[in-house]
């Protein structure tokens, strides 16, 4: 296997990777709630980065409001963190896939030496995420407005798998850049003029 077929097949995996991440962020689902109402009827409630959604109501709005942070400004502070480490791990996926193009189409040179770039980038969005995910899971256990009823959702499932695969792929990238022989390439021509005197 060359070090070209792990970085291709490392940059699809990160591909799917990063659909996953902004699929969480576009999706309002981190949170959910379902629940019956005496008569039969399904009430869904669902809460995202930037949108809270109700099955009541049939809409989304804004997420959090003015007035939702009134009295629980903690509440409030943490939530946008967890926006604001999503966004700023979709910013460091795209700096990765610059560094995946570059480190692709400049030759052997880049491929042996780029593996540090590439690995410390996912390394970093993938951590990032994973405090956005941890963020999300200490609000969902601590804050009273989860009563029993509510859990975890797709957009945070959907979290925890991007960064563990963003994680996963460094660690893979990093052991092939020790594990795999050096590509094969233009040798140097021995200077026979040198080797004669």
């Amino acid at each position: 296997m060359t070090r070209q077929s792990v970085y291709i097949g490392a940059l699809a995996i990160f591909l799917v990777a990063s659909v996953m991440t902004i699929t969480s962020i576009v999706k309002p689902r981190w949170i959910s709630w379902d629940s019956e109402t005496p008569s039969g009827q399904h009430v869904h409630f669902t809460y995202g980065l930037h949108r809270r959604c109700s099955s009541l109501t049939g809409t989304c709005e804004y997420f959090p409001h003015t007035q939702d942070c009134h009295n629980d400004r903690y509440f409030c502070s943490m939530w946008r963190s967890v926006g604001f480490l999503m966004s700023f791990a979709v910013v460091i996926e795209g700096m990765t896939l610059i560094a995946f193009i570059v480190v692709l189409a400049g030759g052997k040179q880049k491929r042996e030496q780029g593996w540090t770039v590439v690995s410390g980038l996912l390394l970093l969005s993938g951590l990032i995420q994973c405090a956005a995910m941890a963020l999300i899971a200490f609000l969902y256990e601590n804050d009273d407005r989860f009563f029993p009823g509510w859990k975890l959702d797709i957009s945070w499932i959907l979290c925890t798998t991007s960064w563990s695969i963003l994680v996963f792929l460094a660690g893979g990238i990093a052991a092939s850049a020790f594990l795999l022989p050096s590509e094969g390439g233009y040798e140097l021509i021995p200077d026979t003029e040198r080797e004669e005197e």
